[in-house]
């Protein structure tokens, strides 16, 4: 059975899904459907305490947008701390490079993809 916070977390990503901003629905249209080397991405999914933009489970690999008000965010920083723990690679983009070059952005994932993890990763 589900916990009553699980329960939030998911209700808070499915809203999260329903009201994405411009580059998130940028970067959905060209991530979905397995359009990038039949890779199933899926958005605004809970991992642990935490809602990620995007995840490839497969490949462990967390694509996160940020906005401006993620400028240096001491939170964000934990956030990835305890992503990559958790051995996922977490992948930054600000919002406009996204809406001003996405294939510039496509390329970068499309790379770290075709990556292999380290395989002793830090602690």
């Amino acid at each position: 059975m589900l916990s009553n916070k699980y329960k939030k977390l998911i209700e808070n990503a499915r809203n999260l899904r329903k009201t994405s901003t411009n580059a998130e629905n940028v970067l959905w249209f060209l991530l979905k459907n397995r359009q990038i080397k039949n890779y199933k991405f899926r958005r605004q999914h809970p991992i642990k305490k935490y809602i990620v933009d995007f995840v490839c489970i497969e490949k462990a690999l967390i694509i996160e947008l940020d906005g401006g008000q993620h400028n240096e965010n001491q939170k964000d920083i934990v956030r990835t701390k305890f992503l990559e723990s958790l051995n996922f690679r977490v992948l930054r983009f600000w919002n406009n490079e996204v809406l001003q070059n996405p294939e510039g952005v496509l390329i970068k994932i499309m790379e770290t993809l075709n990556t292999p993890p380290h395989p002793n990763p830090l602690p």
